[in-house]
């Protein structure tokens, strides 16, 4: 997950968009993993804090779970890697955006949610 994502992808990421960028995970144990956490600390990258197994506050879990559900209920499943990247990428772009956009819209409602 460092080596992987962190460093080649967050790292860079975070410095070319704003200061005060915020990464969000799940809680997933390579997640929180001490040289993970060493990592970002390293490289001045805060973590938001979430509520122990809470992925249904993350807008990530949801789409996910949609991408998971289109493949799935393809007439013809996949049957190889290269199959299912090619259904994966194509179930992607079929997601619609108002999709995406109304689980982020619905971010506030749900941290109030788990607060009170």
């Amino acid at each position: 997950y460092r080596d992987e994502i962190l460093r080649p992808v967050v790292r860079p990421y975070a410095g070319a968009t704003w200061p005060d960028f915020v990464l969000t995970d799940d809680n997933a144990g390579p997640h929180r993993a001490r040289l993970v956490t060493e990592f970002l600390e390293e490289e001045g990258i805060s973590r938001m804090e979430w509520p122990a197994r809470s992925p249904d506050l993350n807008p990530t879990e949801h789409i996910w779970e949609q991408l998971q559900s289109r493949v799935q209920a393809r007439q013809i499943p996949p049957g190889t890697c290269v199959e299912l990247r090619t259904a994966l990428l194509e179930e992607w772009q079929a997601i619609p955006q108002q999709n995406i956009q109304n689980l982020i819209s619905s971010m506030h409602r749900r941290c109030e949610a788990v607060i009170h």
